[in-house]
């Protein structure tokens, strides 16, 4: 005979598996420290690198105006300035990031600690059917 609950459960976690179960078991792996450091560093890779773009991008378009004044420009103020600006939107978007990748991770390890809770309980329920039919025989 069928059991229903068993089915149920089976069925929900085979959902789980299928979709977003595959991201959350990769992520249980890792640690919250070592999960949130290591997507800030490719974090910060790519907000380096968009920064350099919108950099060059900037130069291109200013560039009539920089061979002109070439001799004439304060290099020192124009890279502080371009630090400055780096320091500042790294900061802003790693601290974003950190926050968004902590609470991912969170939301994350609760979706999987339900997975693992709906596993022990088809567990037991396979140890009591087990059970039930070593004393019938």
């Amino acid at each position: 005979m069928v059991n229903t609950r068993k089915v149920r459960l089976m069925t929900k976690l085979a959902i789980y598996e299928k979709k977003e179960g595959k991201e959350d078991i990769k992520l249980g792996k890792y640690y919250r420290r070592d999960f949130v450091r290591m997507k800030l560093l490719q974090n910060l890779i790519a907000v380096t690198i968009g920064y350099l773009l919108v950099l060059a991008m900037l130069v291109a378009y200013h560039m009539e105006y920089l061979i002109r004044e070439a001799v004439n420009l304060d290099y020192i103020g124009i890279g502080k300035a371009i630090l400055g600006v780096y320091i500042i939107v790294v900061t802003i978007y790693l601290m974003a990031a950190m926050m968004g990748y902590s609470f991912y991770y969170n939301y994350s390890r609760r979706k999987l600690a339900k997975y693992f809770r709906m596993l022990r309980k088809l567990r037991s329920m396979y140890q009591e059917e087990n059970d039930t039919g070593e004393m019938e025989d």
